[in-house]
């Protein structure tokens, strides 16, 4: 006769994550509803279930063992793919309705959320987008970690067990002060940004990555590195040299009321594509393709 497993329950395994992002009983108790005793009896619980000691209680607060973080890993995901459950329910029955958590890079975020979000809402009224804005590589992490439903990145991006689908270009312009050389240039190609100073966002962006695809080996980059375009913007505005715009950042507004000299390449250079990527398997792939629809049609 096979003996019965005791399993946690998807209450206590709530209360010891909580606790892991807190570090104290009480704030957890107090993010989670109930008491403090409760809180902590339902962890003793739990230990008493797995046979191991999760929690180390001091008076400073609580810090957990080693068998309490491989726990805590896991339990992320045992409430994720719970969470996966109930929303592939939902889903089947009506899609892009109840919670949605979408991930957006920084230099899409500010120019295609105020298109996109009045569009979706209209379209899906008892949908609730709840949005992160964050680089991509951590943007992916929420992905795997199933914190968020999909995220839109610019492509190409490899990353095992996520996939994702293409929904335009993004051209890139080029952007520079009034009295730069290349101003008054009717039209302009990569080549002429040989030995040209060029400013740049900072490492992570996979924006500066593009660019930097886009440019020969001769351009030049400042030790400025920006941390959004709209730094970018102002410090051309300043004369510190050139730097490469996505249409879509232009287009938002992103180097409105600056006075710079913005033009396309001559052939146009699609500096990236935009797409929109989930965790391979989700049970949200069919509404993360919807909404890449909807994106679709912005761009």
């Amino acid at each position: 006769m096979s003996q019965t497993i005791l399993l946690p329950t998807l209450r206590q395994l709530r209360f010891l994550v909580t606790l892991a992002e807190e570090g104290n009983f009480s704030r957890a108790a107090e993010v989670c509803s109930v008491t403090q005793p409760t809180l902590s009896a339902a962890i003793k619980e739990l230990e008493a279930t797995l046979g191991v000691i999760l929690v180390e209680r001091g008076a400073r607060g609580a810090a957990l063992t080693p068998a309490g973080e491989a726990a805590v890993e896991r339990a992320y995901t045992t409430l994720a793919e719970a969470e996966d459950l109930v929303q592939a329910a939902r889903a089947a029955g009506e899609p892009l309705s109840g919670p949605f958590r979408l991930g957006v890079i920084p230099t899409i975020a500010p120019f295609l959320l105020p298109r996109l979000l009045p569009v979706v809402s209209a379209a899906h009224e008892k949908l609730q987008l709840y949005l992160r804005e964050d680089l991509t590589a951590r943007l992916l992490e929420g992905l795997r970690a199933r914190t968020l439903d999909a995220a839109l990145i610019a492509l190409p991006y490899d990353a095992p067990g996520i996939e994702s689908v293409a929904v335009g270009g993004d051209e890139f312009l080029f952007a520079a002060a009034p009295h730069h050389r290349l101003a008054q240039q009717s039209s302009i190609s990569p080549r002429d940004l040989d030995d040209e100073k060029l400013l740049m966002l900072e490492d992570g962006h996979c924006l500066r990555d593009h660019a930097l695809a886009v440019c020969s080996a001769s351009a030049t980059r400042t030790d400025f590195a920006a941390t959004s375009l709209h730094t970018l913007a102002q410090m051309v505005k300043s004369g510190l040299g050139a730097t490469l715009l996505p249409r879509l950042a232009v287009e938002g507004g992103v180097a409105d009321g600056l006075g710079l000299d913005v033009k396309p390449f001559t052939p146009a250079v699609i500096g990236r594509e935009i797409g929109i990527a989930w965790r391979k398997g989700s049970a949200r792939e069919a509404e993360a393709r919807l909404i890449a629809g909807v994106v679709e049609g912005l761009l």
